[in-house]
């Protein structure tokens, strides 16, 4: 029952019936025009203008409309997506690069025109590589590395790599293989590790920028190298073979700073000696030659008196150093006394004189010595 069918009262019609449209009237020509669009045919009616094959069209007509319309609405509510704040998203229409959107509620072309693929750019993810390999004086080491990354070019990252992750293993291999081939075992067990991973983290980045694949490398850690099971007794009978050396070098070194500056003293004082007894020898052959020359200008003006001086001179130097005691019993009967204790005392101290050699030996240059070796 329509709202127009003769009633006066009603609220749809103003002004004597030139009221708006019937809202059935609406919904049935709104059908009509989606079943034009989407192929619907107009069945009509037989030469008496019977019309009831077209009256029957119109209910499926208007269900298959309703359907459709409702299916495009779904359709178009699939476009809507969400980014996350850490992510990216990459649209793709038709498989084709689009354009980046932010993160947000988004919209795209349902499928199958557009599709997003979604990169998280804020998350650091790591992986771990473990390989045998050969160092500068080789020898076979075990490494582990541990590599810290993310994807700051999400589009790089998606187009330019087929397969990101065997890409960069591979980039790892090759740079820490590089690395550990340009040095030591030794260096690389001890000290080095740090410089080994800086070195690797550096060439890992620089062939990455070159493939273009969008990749930052933020850390490389490497956490463990060390020489394989097999070979273990033999590597370390060679570090304490090493460790023996350095010692070995430590106390000889200690030893030469020890001794060295000792026999640089005793050589300096033993030519400091030299130099002493040189400049004593001097001067007392100058003292001698000058005492001859002064003996021999006495002797020249008065000989007699001068060889009975000389000959007293040395009796006295010869006779104040012995023990014995010379008596004249001829001359008289009077007691003489001996002082026995100072002539012990006197021969005890000429014996240790005599057994003690001096340091520096002293050449007999006395005129008494002299004449005493002539009688």
């Amino acid at each position: 029952m329509s709202w127009d069918d003769g009633n006066k009262n009603n609220p749809w019609q103003q002004g004597g019936g030139k009221g708006p449209a019937d809202l059935d009237q609406v919904v049935k020509d709104l059908q009509k025009k989606l079943t034009k669009v989407f192929g619907g045919s107009r069945r009509g009616g037989d030469g008496n203008g019977n019309g009831a094959n077209m009256g029957g069209s119109k209910p499926a007509s208007g269900m298959l409309g309703s359907i459709l319309v409702a299916l495009i609405g779904v359709w178009a509510v699939t476009g809507f997506y969400v980014v996350d704040d850490a992510e990216r998203g990459i649209v793709l229409r038709f498989g084709q690069f689009q354009s980046i959107s932010q993160p947000g509620l988004r919209w795209k072309v349902p499928w199958p025109v557009d599709s997003v693929e979604l990169i998280n750019t804020n998350v650091t993810e790591r992986f771990d590589y473990q390989g045998s390999m050969l160092t500068e004086d080789e020898n076979i080491v075990l490494v582990d590395l541990v590599v810290q990354y993310r994807r700051t070019d999400p589009e790089a990252y998606l187009f330019n790599m087929r397969n990101p992750s065997d890409t960069l293993m591979d980039v790892t291999s090759s740079a820490i293989r590089e690395v550990i081939g340009k040095n030591l075992l030794d260096f690389i067990l001890t000290e080095g590790r740090a410089e080994v991973a800086a070195e690797t983290q550096a060439l890992i980045q620089s062939t990455l920028d070159t493939y273009g694949t969008g990749i930052t490398v933020y850390e490389v850690n490497l956490q463990d190298a060390n020489f394989p099971r097999d070979v273990e007794e033999s590597v370390q009978d060679a570090i304490r073979a090493r460790e023996d050396k350095e010692r070995m070098a430590l106390a000889a070194e200690a030893y030469a700073n020890d001794i060295l500056p000792k026999a640089r003293g005793s050589a300096a004082r033993q030519l400091q000696d030299a130099e002493a007894y040189r400049d004593r020898v001097i001067a007392d052959a100058e003292g001698e030659s000058d005492r001859f020359v002064q003996i021999l200008l006495e002797y020249e003006k008065a000989p007699e008196v001068t060889r009975q001086r000389m000959y007293l001179d040395t009796l006295e130097e010869v006779l104040s150093n012995s023990t014995k005691v010379l008596l004249d019993s001829e001359g008289g009967g009077n007691m003489i006394y001996l002082p026995l204790d100072r002539l012990m005392e006197r021969g005890s101290s000429q014996q240790q004189n005599l057994l003690a050699p001096s340091a520096v030996p002293m050449p007999n240059s006395s005129p008494s010595a002299r004449v005493r070796d002539s009688r």
